[in-house]
């Protein structure tokens, strides 16, 4: 494989918007015009679109991969694709419109670098519109892309595309966002989404391609404090290996190198890195995320769900979190209840002690103190696990600040949430 496809950057993103503004649609016509879409994959999508009776070819249907999906035309599950132009390599998350699927965005959105947020040109901001906004800010996606679809249903007029511009810079500084960019489009004919429209000669500004090959991947992973959470302890039985003991994980922030002091969290132990290795392979120093085995000078108690971290500020370490969450399940969360938590390497145990309030996305505040949340809220809440937590705040590192909540006796993710305190 060329090196120089290896070296270049990856961006994550996602789509969201409400149901038929076009979701799939765009990520189709970004495949089609950029040409990366193999033969037989777009021979299936026009076998496909014969049969369901378009007499266009849906492109759309290059996304929407699950039969129940095609059957209704519309998006039901996540769906990621993966592409690459000469000057970046991108991987999208498709994700659903529709309210009841909403911790389905959640999840697309979770690793994304930058949101792709579509407004129907007829239709304006929605409800739905103000609620991926919402979850877009509170997920920590640092650039968002409000595209204006179906400019050629509106008469690619500039008018409707200022006037929904100004009805979303409204939302912006209530949900503290930032990086925003606006561009009118239409996702069926191909109008500024990889090549620059002749119909709306008013607009000078990029087009969604240019805007996603364009746009600066965060990479502050590497200036975090280090954080090592340790997935395993190696410790081989063999005669060549007979002294070692390793700590295998991935980098989850900052730098580490060789002869480093760190801590081991909960115990605060401290010790200093000997030896990284990777593949084989020794290292002087390892970057975010980059996949390593630590070697400590000192024989501390380190296991599995411990985090080593530098010498800088300290990550918090508590039995009492509080966080925002998106509950994902149709069993609804009682105050009380017990729940596994999975955060990054640890299991642990951990009880709803209150919910603090729920959020209005209707409104953006904060409401009331209340005793159960329902499948697609939105709250803060405190929980008590039965072993401390070793973490920081969700703005700060989006790896150490997440967790999810998963049902004891189905083991099925029901919930993810942010840590605020």
């Amino acid at each position: 494989m060329d090196k120089g496809y290896l070296d270049m950057e990856l961006l994550r993103f996602t789509t969201a918007g409400s149901v038929d503004d076009g979701k799939s649609t765009l990520i189709g016509r970004l495949l089609y015009d950029s040409k990366s879409i193999f033969e037989d994959q777009m021979e299936a999508v026009e076998t496909a679109s014969k049969r369901s009776g378009n007499e266009e070819v849906n492109l759309a249907l290059l996304t929407d991969g699950l039969r129940s999906e095609r059957e209704q035309g519309i998006t039901i599950d996540v769906a990621y694709r993966y592409f690459a132009t000469p000057k970046r390599k991108f991987i999208i998350a498709d994700t659903p419109g529709h309210i009841q699927y909403t911790r389905n965005m959640v999840t697309g959105a979770s690793t994304a670098d930058l949101a792709i947020i579509l407004i129907d040109a007829r239709n304006g901001v929605l409800e739905q519109t103000l609620r991926h906004s919402f979850i877009a800010s509170l997920l920590g996606i640092p650039n968002i892309v409000v595209c204006i679809n179906k400019m050629d249903l509106a008469g690619f007029s500039e008018k409707i595309y200022e006037n929904i511009k100004r009805q979303y810079h409204d939302m912006i500084g209530k949900l503290q966002l930032t990086n925003v960019y606006f561009i009118p489009i239409s996702a069926k004919l191909g109008d500024n989404v990889v090549t620059a429209s002749e119909n709306m000669p008013w607009y000078t500004g990029s087009t969604l391609m240019e805007q996603l090959e364009t746009t600066p991947i965060d990479h502050k992973l590497n200036t975090l404090e280090m954080r090592f959470p340790v997935q395993y302890v190696i410790r081989p039985i063999s005669d060549r290996f007979h002294d070692f003991r390793g700590y295998a994980g991935r980098m989850a922030g900052g730098v580490l190198k060789k002869g480093d002091t760190v801590v081991a969290l909960p115990s605060k132990r401290r010790s200093t890195v000997s030896a990284i290795t990777r593949c084989d392979k020794e290292l002087d120093e390892a970057f975010t995320p980059d996949s390593i085995t630590i070697q400590l000078a000192d024989d501390i108690d380190v296991s599995r769900g411990d985090i080593l971290a530098g010498e800088g500020e300290q990550p918090s370490v508590s039995q009492d979190v509080t966080l925002m969450i998106c509950w994902f399940n149709e069993r609804p969360l009682h105050a009380g209840s017990k729940y596994l938590i999975m955060h990054m390497t640890r299991e642990t145990v951990g009880v709803v002690k209150r919910i603090n309030n729920t959020v209005n996305i209707n409104t953006l505040e904060l409401g009331a103190a209340t005793d159960v949340l329902n499948m697609n809220d939105i709250a803060s809440i405190t929980i008590k696990t039965a072993q401390p937590l070793v973490f920081d705040a969700y703005k700060k590192n989006r790896t150490t600040g997440s967790l999810v909540f998963v049902d004891p006796d189905t083991f099925e993710t029901v919930g993810a949430g942010m840590i605020t305190q």
